[in-house]
């Protein structure tokens, strides 16, 4: 297939867990052909649009991005830069591993993870300005390290470089941290998630985090109500409130994305495509993709290459 999976591996030497850099640099590392291509990331991304407008292909659709516009991806979603030129903005890598884990989190804000921020948040002039200077920050930062007067200065001291990676690894990673708990706080105040406080929000959270852990193997809504303790009424009223659609609707679409993501991203046969998904046959699995995506799985992997190769409009 075209979409290539790519793990994090920035430029040696260096030796962080976050890597910031601008728009430019990266059509300049990657040339205008690579930036066409479709990709499967193993880590986190954030573009923020600074200047101009673009179209971006996440998960298979279109997304109008203009000046301040965030964008957060996760590991797995498919993504391509699209075909505009025009336009400008920072990009943040960074690796799952660098994130604490969920358990040390239990009490901390849901903002340090990052699947609890939208897909997309479009920043104000003034909040774009606070997110271009937080990720200026970190980007300079980044360099402290492996600057030639930092190391002169620490050799005079008698001390080696290395030892102020791991402090400026730390400092990078409270930076990151500090900017998704802004961005949290600024979709907060658009009154986008609302209340986070009630019953349904908090029901939605943990359903959606069971989604994501157990839609391979559960498609009935029961499955989802009787673990969380609840009834399907009540869980759908959530759903609806927190996305707009009902719960088994939010099921059967991440079904589908998973469908998605394996017919363009492997070459596995349709039948363990099927398999995987908890279907019982290919026939199966087909029905319910046509009716999901409007048209066959082998009519999605076909046109999915082709607009690889051919490039998205």
């Amino acid at each position: 297939m075209d979409i290539e999976r790519l793990t994090y591996q920035p430029s040696r030497p260096y030796p962080y867990d976050v890597e910031v850099f601008d728009v430019s640099d990266l059509k300049r590392r990657t040339g205008a052909d690579a930036m066409q291509l479709t990709y499967s990331y193993e880590f986190y991304m954030l573009i923020l649009i600074t200047r101009g407008e673009c179209v971006q292909i996440i998960d298979f659709e279109r997304v109008l991005c203009s000046a301040g516009t965030m964008l957060i991806l996760r590991p797995g979603q498919a993504h391509n830069f699209g075909r505009s030129e025009d336009w400008e903005g920072w990009i943040v890598l960074f690796k799952p591993q660098i994130l604490l884990p969920t358990a040390l989190l239990r009490n901390a804000p849901v903002a340090l993870a990052p699947e609890h921020l939208p897909a997309l948040l479009q920043l104000n002039d003034q909040e774009l300005r606070r997110a271009s200077d937080s990720v200026l920050r970190m980007h300079e930062d980044s360099l402290i390290a492996s600057s030639p007067e930092t190391d002169g200065s620490l050799r005079s001291l008698g001390h080696e470089p290395v030892h102020l990676t791991a402090d400026v690894h730390a400092l990078l990673q409270f930076q990151l941290y500090a900017l998704l708990t802004w961005l949290s706080i600024a979709h907060k105040k658009q009154g986008a998630m609302g209340p986070r406080h009630t019953g349904a929000s908090q029901r939605f959270d943990r359903f959606r985090d069971l989604l994501e852990q157990r839609f391979a193997e559960w498609s009935r809504l029961s499955d989802y109500s009787k673990h969380l303790g609840c009834t399907e009424k009540s869980l759908t009223r959530a759903t609806l409130s927190a996305v707009g659609m009902t719960a088994k609707a939010l099921i059967s679409k991440r079904i589908n994305l998973e469908a998605k993501r394996l017919l363009a991203h492997t070459d596995l046969p349709i039948g363990v495509i099927a398999g995987r998904l908890g279907f019982q046959d290919a026939a199966h699995f087909s029905k319910f993709f046509k009716r999901e995506a409007n048209c066959t799985p082998k009519q999605f992997r076909t046109q999915t290459a082709l607009l690889d190769r051919n490039g998205h409009a």
